[in-house]
């Protein structure tokens, strides 16, 4: 019962603030994520009511295959920006951005963060600098996603952001584990060439592989039904089995195989969307159908963030470096290399702004970071102060930068009057009944 209760005050909790932040013309992404904050464990949480907000961090975590699943619905639908015809216009810029972005951003903190280990090498260890060089890499796809669906954004930008987003957690995964690899080296004395070379490659071709192929048997499936609604339920119900295959995790011999959610889960959409002639309107009520599950989640990420972090100087100082320069490399290395690639300036301009949001892929590098023992949990406290900023403040960037570069476009008269001429009619129905 205190579970369900707690699912159903999250979600009223979430909808309600959005008439909040609509007069302050906030995305409705913050509005989620700041009624996950008022309801967590620091806010109403505190007065350890059951049911009426999350009263620990367990509570919290028993939401969590609710996160798993709405992450999967948000890859598939990000999935759908990998169409052939359109990345033959786009395929390549967006390579050559996504690929360049991440690697700027995990130099500049690298190289920024080790010059800080060299004058307080007591506070923050050179393992630790190179580790969370490689989680400057990771982007939030959700986060943006959300604001583009909101807003209805629509344009060169849009068109090459999300390909971007989605190919930055590839490349994230192939950074993040060979530089922890060197960070475990350096705090352990030993080195692990299988671990730092051989597991990202084996997870990357081994998502892909897998997404691959759920998406062309969900293809085939597909045929079975006549009926849209049934062809519905069946994406739904492949969305679930692949966000649970994702979970595998075996050894074969020396070589660990695991996979990435994210990344089987976008192949799983882009194989759908290139080989199934009904994907596109399957798709797009796949998404109406899990609004409210990714409503769900961003309440939920928002109950997650740890106000505790704000108390300790060091990690408030740190994560203020973190933020400064991972926010310079991700600006700089969009604009540089879309400059390069020959993108239209609104592009070059607006596009690194829209990459800064960070969360669920970076807090999951966190977990893995906690090998390092106690040098682990600096980082990933560095990593929750970054992801408290970044979630609050990113998806705002986000509908700014997209504003400025034309993809949203203020709501029309037309659409205005419309509006108003509907609510009038029920209005004047209601009266006459």
């Amino acid at each position: 019962m205190s579970v369900l209760l707690s699912v159903s005050i999250a979600m009223l909790a979430g909808l309600l603030m959005t008439r909040v932040a609509k007069p302050l013309k906030l995305p409705s992404v913050t509005a989620y994520l700041v009624a996950g904050v008022l309801i967590g464990p620091y806010c109403l949480g505190a007065l350890h009511i059951d049911g009426l907000g999350f009263t620990s961090a367990d509570a919290v975590g028993k939401l969590a295959l609710v996160s798993e699943v709405a992450l999967g619905f948000i890859a598939f639908s990000i999935g759908n920006e990998f169409r052939l015809e359109d990345l033959r216009k786009t395929g390549h810029q967006a390579s050559v951005i996504g690929v360049a972005q991440a690697l700027i951003a995990a130099l500049l903190v690298d190289a920024v963060l080790i010059g800080v280990h060299f004058i307080i090498p007591d506070k923050l260890s050179l393992a630790q600098a190179i580790t969370l060089g490689a989680i400057a890499t990771a982007t939030a796809p959700a986060a943006t996603l959300m604001v583009v669906r909101q807003y209805k954004a629509k344009g060169k930008l849009t068109d090459l952001l999300l390909p971007i987003v989605a190919l930055d957690d590839a490349v994230g995964l192939v950074v993040f584990a060979i530089s922890f690899g060197i960070a475990r080296t350096l705090s352990s004395g030993g080195a692990d060439l299988i671990s730092i070379l051989v597991d990202p490659l084996v997870e990357i071709a081994a998502s892909l592989l897998l997404g691959a192929f759920l998406g062309w048997v969900l293809t085939q499936l597909e045929k079975l039904f006549n009926s849209n609604t049934n062809r519905l339920n069946m994406t739904i119900a492949f969305v679930f089995l692949t966000v649970s295959l994702s979970m595998l995790d075996f050894h074969i011999g020396p070589v660990h195989v695991s996979f990435s959610s994210l990344l089987v889960c976008m192949m799983l959409g882009t194989m759908f969307c290139n080989c199934c002639p009904l994907s596109h309107d399957l798709m797009e009520k796949s998404d109406k159908w899990s609004s409210p599950l990714c409503a769900l989640f961003f309440v939920v990420s928002g109950a997650e963030l740890e106000l505790g972090v704000f108390t300790d100087i060091v990690i408030v100082g740190l994560g203020v470096v973190y933020i400064i320069f991972r926010s310079l490399g991700k600006y700089y290395g969009a604009y540089l290399s879309a400059k390069w690639t020959k993108c239209d300036d609104n592009i070059c301009k607006y596009l690194g702004i829209t990459l800064l949001p960070q969360a669920g892929v970076a807090l999951g590098m966190c977990l893995t970071a906690r090998q390092l023992g106690e040098e682990g949990d600096l980082i990933r406290n560095i990593i929750l102060f970054s992801v408290l900023i970044y979630e609050l403040v990113g998806p705002l960037m986000t509908r700014m930068a997209l504003t400025k570069a034309g993809d949203i476009q203020p709501m029309s008269d037309e659409v205005k009057n419309r509006r108003h001429h509907k609510l009038a009619e029920a209005e004047a129905r209601k009266n006459e009944k």
